[in-house]
Formats: structure tokens, sequence, C-alpha cells
């Protein structure tokens, strides 16, 4: 006796006839079709045994009615984008919604990888140092005068340099006779202690702290032998 081929929901024979199999179980192509093919979200008709089912985000569609919403031009192995459970090629999503690159005002692509700095954006490529024209990518940078910098050659148009160690001052510093210091720069000249936000002195244009100006310029009372201090206070 010949072993019984039917399909699983109704039992009818398969043999000689079309069948589906789904989780190793067989079915015929009308009780597959009922039971799992999906609706086509463009016609509303079923996507059959017999049709390519394509699919995104859980909604499905007939590989014909698989198009751009707004030139109706093919998606089927195409790049596209989502917009309000619309699907757009690539051009009509630009058109409509992609921003512009400041620099070369051409449409940034979904998917392209750009720079957004106060409500403006640039292609990656085009986001650059206003000297040295190259890419500032993830690197820290400045703005000046609606123009970006990166760090190194901002600070090397714009930033003040230190009269001592003649390396830009980029946070901070101390002026001193109308010159700029970096703060840990500004010492007393003799002991060489830090005088930025402490009282000090000058002579023949050096900067002291009270002590050490004291102990070297300072008169000595003849009564106790201690400095006897004529110092004045600068600010920093």
């Amino acid at each position: 006796m010949t072993e019984r081929f039917d399909c699983h929901h109704c039992e009818d024979s398969l043999f000689g006839r079309k069948y589906v199999l789904r989780e190793e179980q067989p079915y015929c192509v009308a009780c597959f079709e009922a039971l799992f093919a999906s609706t086509c979200e463009e016609c509303g008709k079923l996507i059959g045994c017999d049709c390519k089912d394509l699919s995104y985000k859980d909604r499905h569609w007939h590989e014909a009615c698989f198009h751009c919403s707004r030139c109706r031009g093919s998606l089927v192995d195409k790049p596209f984008a989502a917009k309000e459970d619309q699907l757009l090629c690539t051009d009509c999503y630009s058109q409509e919604y992609s921003s512009r690159c400041q620099e070369c005002k051409k449409s940034i692509m979904p998917g392209t990888r750009k720079m957004e700095y106060k409500g403006s954006s640039w292609h990656e490529t085009c986001f650059i140092c206003h000297r040295c024209q190259q890419p500032i990518g993830t690197k820290s940078f400045i703005p000046k005068d609606s123009e970006n910098f990166c760090v190194p050659c901002y600070e090397r148009q714009y930033a003040l340099q230190c009269v001592q160690c003649k390396k830009p001052i980029t946070t901070g510093g101390v002026t001193y006779r109308e010159q700029p210091w970096h703060r840990e720069c500004f010492v007393c000249t003799a002991c060489k202690k830090p005088l930025s936000g402490q009282r000090f002195t000058s002579r023949d244009e050096f900067a002291y702290c009270l002590g050490c100006f004291c102990d070297l310029y300072a008169k000595k009372c003849a009564g106790c032998a201690n400095p006897i201090s004529e110092t004045s206070e600068h600010q920093t």
C-alpha cells in the first residue's frame, strides 16, 4: 500500500500537485497562500507562491509593486530611503528631504556621513580647516569669523604666544607689562614659584614674590634686622 502524502492543513492528497514546505510540513498552494501569504502594501492582493515577496520592516510587496512613491521607479536591487511610511529612491529623497552641504551646496545623500554644526550640515570631506584645507573629521576645531580651523592652524594664526616659552596660549593666561604669559610660566625670578593670583612686585622689569624681593632688595631695620617691605600690588 502506497504511503499517503497529504496537505498538512486540508489533508488533500498532494500527489501530482504543487506544494510548499513550511517548517518541514507540506501544504497545497491554496492552503499555504490562505494561511501564510503576505498582502502587498501597494495593490492589497496576496503575494502568491509564484511571486517574489519583497519585504521591508514587516511590510511586503510584489516585485512589480516595489517602487518609489514619488517617481514610481522600481526600487528592486536599488538603494532607497523610508520617510513617513513612504519608500523613496535616493534621488527623490535627496530632492525632498536631504539637507544641503554648506560648502558645495549639493544634497547630502541618505547614508552618507555628514558633519553638523550650529544648524548647518557638511559632507564629511567638505568640512575642512580654512587654513590647511584638510578635513577636520572628529578632531577638535575652533570657529573664527564664520570659518572653522583645526586647533594647530588656529594656534599658529591667532593664538597669543607666551613671552617665556614662546608656545601658544590657548586657555587663560596672564598679562604682565602688556605681554602674555602662561600662568605656569609667570613665576618669581628668584625662587620660580608661580605668581599668578599672588601679590608680587618687580625690580628692573623682573617680577618677584614678596619674600624673595624683601630678602634680595629691601632695606633692613636697624632695630630688628628684618627687611622693610616697600612693595606695590600688581594685578594679574
